[in-house]
């Protein structure tokens, strides 16, 4: 990093009509002359989790091999790019408690509800829904202090979509791994248009006219903070001018791919009920979460980000992968080898829109490394096999290097019976946010570190 005599401050914002725009960390933002160290410079952490539903083809998941030896599965050579920064995690269970009489255990709420809190949700089809606080929330407390948003909760389906849910278990569950505490689950934002107004909107007007006003001359965001971008400019080093610029171009590229979006549907009658903003592409709809998630993690505008790629007893298709079936429906497989090749092919497309997402974070520039250099992002499910519901030996991966504190490339194989909390503990350890216990955890796992 190039330390300037010219110093601009880190929540610097371009304000313009009904929006407010962050800027991502440059190098003018580091005071002059009294910049610490490269070495002694602390790089800001970021978490993330994307949850796939309904279990995985574990055949073709596990890789074989350990340690840094490992190999490559059909499924996980979607990561391949990101082997240095991956690491597979095999044997952790979400094991519920057993229940008293012939209390329902909820196979899917449960799959989706302990993930982030392993606690088993208590059984209700109503309005009075328990579980625990999930670690993103644990983590939000503690960063929200320095983010204009203390996390973002994203998903791909509605909150109203999916089957019926477990029976005596409300449909909730399904629909969220977040959980701002016991009673209190949030909602997985689903159109790109929201998420984009919530971080780049002007959440500190009181005039929602001015929005509506922008909205309807159809004036990009961009295009009401052009002047106090350009001032900027004039302020800044070539290295800096060229990050705001690139910066701008990604913004600019969701606005217009969100557009485009809207115009389709307003000119299509939609198979299924797509609100304006989301594309009918899962695919296309999947990378605007990924770009917006990049961009909020680029502008600080939060550090924690949550994104269900669909609801547990989701019926999503995936025509793109050649897999017309729902996604649910063909999870129950019953060991028919043309069922197990299509969730195969659903395993595979949803890792290769992952690892798009892997490659933004990577190319983004973030103090002394990338956006990926300084983020831990989980992947995986609640479930292994979804025909089973098995809540023993999910498919879990980490990404990232988590600012250093990861050891990645490897594949690491646990022994029966350790709870996936142990991993929870771990990782809020790695955050700074110490704790003794979570759920059923009973230590931690030492060998994630370096």
């Amino acid at each position: 990093m190039i330390v300037t005599k010219k110093c601009i401050d880190r929540r610097t914002i371009l304000y313009g009509v009904g929006a407010a725009l962050a800027l991502p960390l440059l190098d003018s933002m580091v005071p002059a002359l009294t910049a610490a160290p490269k070495s002694a410079a602390a790089p800001v952490k970021r978490f993330g989790v994307v949850y796939t539903p309904n279990g995985i083809m574990m055949k073709n998941w596990t890789p074989t091999g350990e340690g840094a030896r490992f190999e490559l599965s059909p499924t996980l050579s979607q990561l391949a790019p990101f082997r240095d920064r991956l690491l597979v995690l095999s044997g952790l269970n979400s094991t519920p408690p057993i229940m008293p009489g012939n209390e329902p255990t909820g196979v899917h709420a449960r799959a989706s509800t302990r993930f982030l809190t392993d606690i088993q949700p208590k059984p209700t089809p109503g309005s009075d829904l328990q579980a625990g606080i999930s670690i993103d929330q644990i983590l939000a407390n503690r960063f929200s202090q320095y983010t204009q948003l203390a996390s973002l909760e994203l998903g791909m389906e509605s909150a109203d979509s999916g089957g019926a849910g477990d029976p005596g278990f409300s449909k909730v569950y399904d629909a969220t791994i977040s959980w701002r505490g016991p009673t209190t689950p949030l909602p997985m934002e689903h159109n790109p248009r929201t998420v984009f107004e919530r971080l780049f909107g002007d959440s500190g007007t009181t005039s929602p006219q001015a929005r509506l006003a922008r909205l309807e001359q159809e004036q990009s965001i961009l295009d009401s903070i052009r002047q106090t971008a350009a001032q900027l400019a004039r302020e800044l080093g070539p290295a800096d001018r060229s990050k705001v610029a690139e910066y701008l171009d990604a913004i600019r590229d969701v606005e217009r791919r969100i557009q485009k979006a809207e115009e389709q549907n307003n000119r299509q009658l939609p198979v299924v009920d797509h609100p304006a903003g989301v594309p009918s592409s899962f695919g296309e709809h999947a990378k605007l979460m990924y770009d917006l998630m990049v961009l909020a993690y680029q502008a600080d505008l939060t550090r924690v980000i949550t994104f269900m790629t669909g609801h547990e007893f989701s019926g999503q298709t995936f025509p793109e992968a050649g897999v017309p079936d729902a996604h649910h429906a063909i999870s129950h497989h019953q060991g028919n080898p043309v069922s197990l090749a299509k969730l195969a092919k659903i395993d595979s497309y949803k890792l290769s829109l992952f690892s798009y997402f892997l490659e933004k974070l990577r190319a983004t520039p973030d103090g002394d490394g990338s956006l990926l250099d300084h983020s831990t992002i989980i992947y995986g499910a609640g479930m292994s096999d979804g025909n089973a519901h098995d809540p023993k030996n999910l498919p879990i991966l980490l990404l990232g290097g988590g600012a250093g504190q990861i050891k990645s490339g490897r594949h690491l194989r646990y022994g029966a019976g350790t709870p996936l909390a142990n991993l929870h503990v771990t990782l809020l350890d790695k955050f700074g946010v110490p704790i003794d216990k979570i759920g059923d955890s009973n230590g931690g796992l030492t060998d994630l570190s370096a």
